[in-house]
C-alpha cells in the first residue's frame, strides 16, 4: 500500500507530494520547493524514511508546481515527466517568474513524456494517468485505484475548482472533463489537490458549487 506526504510550499502554497509504498522507492509529485527550509524539509523526510526517489511527475507546468524541479534533479538526478502539451507552460514560466518577482531556476526539460493515457509504475504502485486539460493546456492526474487515491493537481479542489483565466485555460472544458473523468471514480476516491485539504470524490459530486 502507497502512503502520501504533503508538503504545503511556496507563496502560493502549493502541495508537493511524496508518494510512497513499502518498497522504499518514492515519488516526488508537483515539487514547488522555493525556500532552503522548504527543500530541507522534503529532504529530510525522504531521508528519515529511507526513501528512494525514482520518479519526478508534474501534474502541469505552473510556476508554483515545478519551482522544485531543478532542485529535485540537483539532489537525486532525476528530470521531470509531464505531458508534452505542458512544454508550452514550462517555458514561458521564466517570463512569469520575473513578471511575479518569483526567484526560479530553470526546470530540466523531460527524457520522457507521458500519454493522455496508461499507466506509470513504481515500487509496489501502479499509478493510472486521467487526462484533465482545462486548468492548463494538458494536465495530468495520477489515480491509483489501489490506494483509494489521486493526486489531481488544480483540477479539482475541496469546493471548488482549478482557475481557468490562465493561458490555455477552458472552463467549460474543465467541468466537462471533472464530470466525467474524476466524478466516475470510486466516491471513497481520497483527491489531493494542488492547494489546499485533501477532498473525497463523493463529497465533492454532491456538495461541490460548480456542479448542479
Amino acid at each position: 500500500m502507497a502512503s502520501i506526504k504533503a508538503f504545503p510550499n511556496n507563496p502560493y502554497q502549493e502541495n508537493t507530494y511524496i508518494l510512497y509504498d513499502d518498497s522504499g522507492e518514492c515519488a516526488i509529485i508537483d515539487p514547488g520547493m522555493y525556500t532552503a527550509a522548504e527543500q530541507n524539509a522534503v529532504v529530510n523526510f525522504i531521508s528519515s524514511n529511507q526513501l528512494k526517489p525514482v520518479l519526478l511527475l508534474n501534474t502541469h507546468c505552473h510556476i508554483d508546481h515545478v519551482l522544485g524541479n531543478k532542485f529535485v534533479f540537483d539532489q537525486y538526478g532525476l528530470k521531470p515527466q509531464f505531458h508534452e502539451g505542458e512544454l508550452v507552460v514550462l517555458q514561458t514560466m521564466p517570463v512569469w517568474a520575473q513578471q511575479s518577482g518569483i526567484r526560479y531556476e530553470l526546470s530540466p526539460l523531460p527524457d520522457t513524456y507521458l500519454p493522455e493515457s496508461g499507466t506509470i509504475t513504481f515500487g509496489n504502485t501502479t499509478l493510472e494517468l486521467i487526462f484533465a486539460p482545462g486548468h492548463s493546456p494538458a494536465h495530468l492526474c495520477f489515480y491509483s485505484k489501489d490506494d483509494v487515491l489521486l493526486v489531481g493537481g488544480d483540477v479539482l479542489f475541496s469546493g471548488s475548482i482549478g482557475r481557468t483565466d490562465l493561458p490555455g485555460g477552458n472552463h467549460t472544458q474543465l467541468l466537462k472533463n471533472i464530470r466525467e473523468k474524476l466524478f466516475i471514480l470510486p466516491s471513497n476516491v481520497v483527491v489531493y489537490p494542488g492547494h489546499g485539504p485533501e477532498t473525497t470524490i463523493g463529497l465533492e459530486r454532491e456538495t461541490n458549487p460548480f456542479f448542479g
